[in-house]
């Protein structure tokens, strides 16, 4: 993690004339250069925050891919995989390329893999110093050897304040994020949500991930017992994918980004964390409350004069975050790579509180959840949500996946089977009725649940033990320690049949009509893998 500002380098060869480089500064002087700038204020945890601006998440409407050689037969193209013409994308590289002319200019050498063998050089460029410190926490660090004889591989240029003309540059509107693989770069501008930075390389690593390295690139968590025993957590954002695996007793290998490769390892793409922050406290959360102190960034958080944060204020935006370095957090795999995983957790939040809080899955639920990728949205959380809304994302992290996700649930069951992985759906959601009815499952159940699995507490399938969901066809437990027995079946929770099979009749009928897409491409043990009952 050794830092250096002694060496300079130009930045002609990607069109950036004459620009001020501040090159591989360290997190503290980034820290200052954003406060120097009037572009963040520090808070009382010492951490930096910032505000994004008019974006506050990602916008995946404008993310593209340039259809070329590489991509045209290989991406599967849709709402998600968006085309972008190479030659369009010449023209608008080389506006923001004479934007950031003469600019002062932050520019960091940095790698994605943690896996030697794998390993992914990346140079980004920044307009802001703020983004070159997310850059710094999120990436993997180099060593001051290491930089010697650095090649970058891919390029991130990141222009928050270039804004695209939509009729001449061929965006939909004045922001981009547009992947190049003939090229490899990451074109960013118009926006400055840092969260488009490390997407971009996650969305490029699972294209060259399965195609080029027989590994699988996954949207998941991971950590490792005292044992050596991996776990892995997938799960869409806000449904606890951070806060599980970041857990005392196991040593975190990563938060959001890994590749299980043909060697039968995990490894994490990633040097950091980026964790919601939203109604986070102490008492709940830890470790990644101590984790934000000076070299972490804070995103569109609300704080008084003094610099104390109100955690719970989403004024701003439900998506409040911080970014943190990896070693922020006290108990870390280091490096950061683990054997093969012995359970696999899907974790979502269902609003509609009908699934079980802890269920097992069949390889063939597995593959059938982990092609849905089912959360659900809850009012307020986005403009026109008035009530429980369900939301599909293949793979857990459709965004962000390049081919087909058929392609990676193949990949999975494959790796599963040999594995002999346990995989369990988590609702970290609502129980005792749907959102605005119900409550949140508490954290210290979910986590009882998770402890109870990697003790091996809820052993193999047997009937006694577990009971067949009637509409979604999973077993659920009857008893696990430290969660009373009643919050294990989710109709019991709710006091009221009827309600509670018309609300899970609506869920199944939802992953049904969800599945259509996938139908003639996944075989027939897979479809068999879903809901066994649905509303007429």
């Amino acid at each position: 993690m050794v830092d250096t500002n002694t060496k300079s380098i130009s930045l002609n060869s990607l069109g950036i004339k004459n620009a001020t480089v501040r090159y591989q500064l360290s997190s503290s002087d980034l820290h200052g250069e954003t406060l120097k700038k009037e572009q963040g204020v520090e808070s009382s945890l010492g951490a930096i925050a910032v505000n994004t601006g008019e974006f506050t998440g990602r916008s995946p409407k404008d993310r593209f891919i340039v259809k070329d050689d590489i991509t045209k037969d290989e991406v599967w193209w849709s709402d998600i995989n968006l085309p972008f013409d190479a030659t369009k994308f010449d023209a608008l590289y080389n506006k923001v390329t004479d934007y950031l002319s003469e600019k002062e200019i932050f520019v960091r050498d940095s790698y994605a893999c943690a896996d030697e063998n794998y390993k992914l050089n990346i140079r980004v460029v920044n307009e802001y110093p703020w983004s070159n410190m997310f850059a710094y926490n999120m990436f993997l660090r180099p060593t001051e050897e290491e930089l010697k004889g650095f090649s970058p591989e891919w390029t991130v240029i990141n222009a928050p304040g270039f804004m695209a003309d939509p009729e001449l540059d061929g965006t939909r509107q004045h922001n981009f994020a547009i992947l190049n693989f003939t090229k490899k770069i990451a074109l960013i501008g118009g926006t400055g949500y840092t969260g488009e930075i490390k997407k971009g390389i996650f969305s490029a690593l699972n294209f060259i991930l399965p195609v080029y390295k027989n590994t699988l690139p996954m949207h998941c968590s991971a950590n490792v017992g005292k044992d050596g025993d991996t776990a892995i957590f997938f799960g869409l954002s806000g449904t606890g994918k951070t806060t599980l695996s970041t857990d005392p007793d196991r040593s975190l290998i990563g938060d959001d980004e890994h590749g299980w490769t043909a060697e039968n390892t995990v490894f994490n793409f990633e040097g950091g964390c980026y964790a919601k922050v939203i109604n986070l406290s102490q008492e709940q959360e830890p470790e990644i409350f101590g984790a934000i102190k000076k070299g972490a960034i804070l995103e569109n958080v609300v704080m008084d004069d003094k610099g104390a944060i109100d955690f719970a204020d989403t004024s701003i935006t439900q998506n409040t975050r911080v970014s943190y370095p990896i070693y922020h957090i006290d108990n870390i795999k280091e490096p950061s790579i683990g054997e093969n995983p012995k359970n696999i957790f899907f974790l979502t939040a269902d609003a509609f509180g009908v699934l079980p809080p802890i269920s097992k899955l069949t390889p063939n639920q597995a593959a059938y959840h982990f092609i849905s990728g089912y959360t659900a949205k809850v009012a307020g959380t986005e403009a026109g949500i008035k009530e429980p809304t369900p939301s599909f994302s293949a793979c857990f992290g459709a965004p962000f996946m390049p081919l087909h996700p058929t392609k990676y649930a193949e990949m999975l069951s494959k790796k599963m089977k040999e594995a002999g992985v346990n995989v369990w759906l988590i609702n970290t959601g609502w129980s005792g009725g749907q959102y605005g009815v119900g409550r949140r499952m508490p954290l210290k159940y979910t986590r009882a649940m998770i402890s109870a699995v990697l003790n091996g507490d809820l052993g193999s399938y047997r009937y006694e033990d577990y009971h067949i969901h009637s509409v979604f066809g999973v077993a659920q437990p009857r008893s696990c320690p430290g969660v009373p027995t009643e919050l294990l079946s989710p109709r019991a929770t709710w006091n009221n049949d009827e309600e509670y099979y018309k609300t899970a009749f609506k869920l199944s009928n939802a992953f049904r009509n969800n599945f259509t897409q996938f139908e003639e491409v996944a075989n027939e043990d897979i479809r068999r893998g879903g809901p066994q009952r649905f509303a007429d």
